[in-house]
């Protein structure tokens, strides 16, 4: 039997989102194969916020950016930014995919790849203007990569390549980014520095959902957690939601991974208590 085609209708009449979120998801089923990996998934996304997206490997973690984006098709279900769908805004939207889905042999410059994020503001087929080079070279200055504009990508480090696909999203001057694990693979250094600018990002109003796959480092990182195994188990403010609780139901029960979580929620915890 095949898939029912996607609910297009507008959420406007659904009293349980809102038309000012970022991002709202109704009733979202995704499936491969007539396999099911996302099911039934309801969210709405604050503004200005620093969200993770949380969950065991298979959850549909990465299948859950893809298809708010559009980059895989919804068995059912609709997605809306702030009550518009996608095709009317997708300049407003910024993505960052994982480093393994990118061809790092292409032969372009760290700058080239930085530029492809003013497309939107450019045009296709003219010609790139001054004002949009120094943009892009201030947001990769913004990432640390000040002096490797002319470098080519496959010449930089895992690390460099990651802040250069963070300047990318910066040079779009988005209203809402979805980031699939930016800190996989990267060094401490970079960590740090993606951190600082999703901080700032976060400080300017946007909103970043990023799928994450550290657990100890939620508390410190983010402000919003949803936590999902193919379904949505919670979400809301990391200090409602990402409990030891909802940890077992969305990680079943492996142990020794939620003892860590909890050691970094009392951690947070006792962080916010000094505060």
């Amino acid at each position: 039997m095949s898939p029912a085609p996607p609910d297009r209708t507008s959420l406007r009449d659904r009293p349980e989102h809102s038309s000012s979120s970022p991002l709202s998801i109704h009733a979202m089923t995704v499936a491969y194969d007539r396999k099911p990996v996302l099911w039934d998934v309801d969210y709405d996304a604050p503004t200005g916020r620093l969200v993770a997206i949380v969950g065991p490997n298979g959850a549909g973690k990465s299948t859950l950016i893809k298809g708010c984006l559009g980059l895989v098709p919804l068995a059912s279900g609709v997605v809306e930014y702030r009550g518009r769908p996608l095709e009317e805004v997708r300049q407003r939207i910024g993505y960052v995919p994982q480093r393994e889905s990118v061809d790092w042999e292409f032969p372009v410059s760290a700058l080239d790849v930085t530029l492809m994020g003013r497309y939107g503001r450019i045009g296709w087929c003219r010609p790139i203007g001054r004002r949009h080079r120094a943009a892009a070279r201030e947001c990769l200055e913004r990432v640390g990569l000040a002096g490797l504009e002319n470098r080519q990508i496959d010449q930089l480090s895992g690390g460099q390549q990651q802040r250069v696909f963070l300047a990318r999203a910066l040079a779009q001057e988005a209203d809402l980014y979805f980031m699939d694990e930016p800190f996989a693979g990267v060094d401490a250094a970079t960590e740090r520095a993606i951190v600082e600018v999703l901080r700032d990002m976060r400080d300017a109003g946007r909103t970043v959902i990023v799928v994450h796959h550290d657990l100890q480092t939620v508390p410190e990182y983010f402000d919003e957690v949803l936590l999902l195994n193919m379904r949505v188990v919670a979400a809301g403010p990391v200090e409602d939601a990402f409990t030891r609780e909802n940890l077992q139901k969305t990680y079943g029960g492996r142990l020794t991974l939620l003892a860590e979580a909890a050691e970094a929620i009392a951690r947070g915890r006792r962080g916010r208590d000094r505060g």
